[in-house]
């Protein structure tokens, strides 16, 4: 897709965020918005803000994790013939993050319901119709946690490894449909979200990026047709290549810069927000 320009554009999880960056960022190149996320009373206050701009904005409160909820809202779309040109599954949780022995079995249901049960939900509702007009582009948001595990990290690392490992598999499905797929992985993010709230600050090898760098990274995916892009500084790109030879001895380096700290006091503060 070389624009986005009068495209219809669908965000899940759009009313902060990632999700909220990109819709700015969609609306400021003057595509049209479906919105969803769980609080309807945010997403009024977003469609107020970006139908500004000039551009129509829907919006619906839809959790994804609600199989029968998601094929109402997508079956309610394709009837009323405003099927999206660019499906941006973003909403995602991290949820009591703790070592497994320790970890609530809800929290993990609410993590894979959300983060990958969502997203193939809202996927599959979409897809055919996408796949029948033979143009679009679908956008999963990963993590670098589908690419480097961490202590404490367990089931979200298994949703986010399933996000990419989902994406990369569509992309190659769908290839020579018209219909595109990009897998975005960016490193912690700034501003707002699950990282933001904790208060605490990546190691400078991993850096931070804000939602404003990521949602230039979802249109760049978009306008290129790129499959599997990383949003992260240039060392922790280059040292994610280096995971991918040697698994062992990047966990070991990863232990002595003190991942296992910041792993055990991200648990904690998130305990204690329960």
């Amino acid at each position: 897709m070389s624009r986005i320009k009068g495209k219809l554009a669908l965000i899940t999880g759009a009313s902060a965020g990632i999700g909220l960056a990109c819709a700015r960022r969609f609306a400021a190149d003057g595509a049209n918005l479906v919105l969803w996320a769980r609080r309807g009373d945010r997403m009024e206050q977003v469609a107020a803000e970006l139908t500004k701009t000039g551009v129509r904005v829907l919006t619906a409160a839809v959790d994804v994790r609600d199989r029968a909820a998601v094929n109402r809202a997508a079956e309610a779309l394709i009837k009323a013939g405003t099927v999206p040109d660019i499906l941006l599954n973003n909403a995602g949780l991290a949820a009591g993050l703790a070592k497994l022995q320790d970890g609530d079995p809800d929290d993990w249901d609410r993590m894979i319901d959300t983060n990958l049960k969502g997203l193939l939900y809202v996927s599959r509702a979409l897809l055919p119709a996408m796949v029948a007009r033979g143009t679009g582009h679908v956008v999963n948001i990963g993590s670098t946690a589908g690419h480097q595990v961490y202590q404490m990290g367990n089931v979200y690392n298994a949703t986010k490894f399933g996000i990419r490992g989902f994406g990369l598999a569509m992309r190659e499905e769908l290839w020579g449909t018209g219909v595109g797929v990009s897998v975005i992985c960016p490193t912690f993010v700034n501003e707002s979200g699950m990282w933001a709230e904790t208060g605490l600050k990546a190691h400078p090898m991993a850096g931070e990026v804000s939602p404003a760098q990521v949602a230039e990274a979802v249109w760049s995916a978009i306008v290129k047709n790129r499959g599997d892009v990383d949003v992260m500084p240039v060392q922790l790109r280059a040292s994610l290549k280096f995971v991918a030879i040697t698994p062992g001895l990047a966990a070991s380096i990863a232990r002595s810069m003190g991942a296992s700290r910041v792993s055990d006091e991200l648990g904690e503060r998130q305990k204690h927000k329960r």
